[in-house]
């Protein structure tokens, strides 16, 4: 009689012991929903999610380039095309609090070539914010310059700009040249050279010890390439440098790195390492509402407060093949990383992402 329960005892802790937990399912789900979308044979992408100090997701689907197959990895260095304009923005407020610049500088002050009267008005802010009213009209019948410009040559043609798209700070416009900008304002505010100031003063310090400009010629370890498929050929094509357009810029979307590498700028962040807490609430404020939803502009990132869910701080990156998403959700302490090289429906696959997330808790 005093083992008559023993048996159904042993059966329901059978049961729960195999019951995957939350944690277990979500990256099932998570597996599952991306696997659909980046094949074993044709350009893929790496996914990544870091929740407080953990990473609870990281797998790489498809290839890294294609002649030679060659897998992609967690290791695998992607472009991730705007999403460098936070490491330029993060660099210019680090200047501004160690008293080397002001955000209220304005432009005119850097670019004494530049001759329209309006760039007195335009301030750093403007730039950060893609509020400036600088309107893109860089030349594009010169096939060298739209292929091979550096940021300087890329923004040479405001040095005679004559009109502006709207009042600075009235409007918002995203706009690459503005962040272009800031290449030549952090040499001569700092007075060192743009990479060398990025490399010794921001990604060395985060730990980001191979992530690198791009620059023809240079070796960059791990390198992916982006593709875009040609419907004439019915064939995966090579889109990057050489293919698109305003390529080899650095300080608007020149960046590559890991999603390795990225993890360590998010902690970097996390732990005040650059710019003070305060600092980054404004960044991380938006300064001016965008053309989607519930989402403004800061500093150098999107920020979403849409009701009923966490918020939101993210930017996305296209160019050529290259298609990326970095979201940051600082209330739960999660970071999603998508690096692909090629097209995908993003939004959707975001969205779906995060609401396994939600349900696993971890948004």
């Amino acid at each position: 009689m005093k083992n008559r329960w023993l048996l159904p005892v042993l059966i329901l802790i059978s049961f729960v012991s195999c019951t995957p937990d939350k944690d277990e399912l979500a990256v099932k789900e998570l597996d599952s929903l991306f696997s659909t979308v980046w094949q074993k044979d044709q350009p893929g992408a790496v996914v990544l999610v870091l929740k407080k100090d953990s990473v609870v997701f990281e797998k790489a689907y498809g290839l890294a380039t294609i002649r030679p197959n060659t897998p992609a990895q967690p290791g695998t260095f992607f472009c991730i095309a705007s999403v460098s304009k936070q490491f330029s923005a993060v660099a210019i407020m680090q200047l501004a609090e160690e008293g080397k610049l002001s955000l209220d500088d304005p432009v005119s002050m850097y670019f004494p070539q530049f001759k329209a009267d309006f760039f007195k008005q335009i301030t750093l802010r403007h730039l950060l914010s893609h509020t400036s009213g600088i309107p893109d009209v860089r030349p594009r019948t010169d096939s060298l310059y739209v292929y091979h410009s550096t940021d300087v040559e890329s923004y040479s043609y405001l040095d005679t700009l004559s009109f502006l798209n709207f009042q600075p700070g009235t409007h918002y416009e995203y706009m690459n040249p503005t962040f272009q900008l800031m290449y030549t304002i952090i040499e001569k505010a700092s007075g060192i050279p743009f990479e060398e100031y990025m490399h010794t003063r921001i990604f060395l310090p985060a730990g980001m010890k191979e992530s690198v400009y791009f620059e023809e010629g240079r070796t960059i370890p791990e390198m992916s390439h982006g593709y875009e498929w040609n419907k004439i050929s019915g064939q995966w094509e090579e889109c990057d440098y050489g293919e698109t357009s305003f390529f080899a810029t650095k300080a608007d979307g020149g960046l590559y790195t890991s999603v390795r590498e990225f993890v360590q700028w998010e902690k970097a962040l996390r732990n005040n390492l650059f710019i003070s807490p305060q600092m980054t609430r404004e960044a991380h404020s938006p300064k001016i509402a965008t053309d989607i939803p519930y989402t403004g502009y800061g500093y150098g990132w999107f920020i979403e407060e849409r009701p009923g869910f966490t918020k939101r701080v993210y930017h996305t990156g296209d160019n050529g093949g290259y298609q990326i998403y970095a979201g940051r959700y600082p209330e739960k302490e999660l970071l999603f990383l998508i690096f692909s090289t090629r097209n995908i429906s993003r939004e959707s696959t975001v969205e779906k992402a995060e609401q396994i997330m939600q349900q696993a808790e971890w948004l």
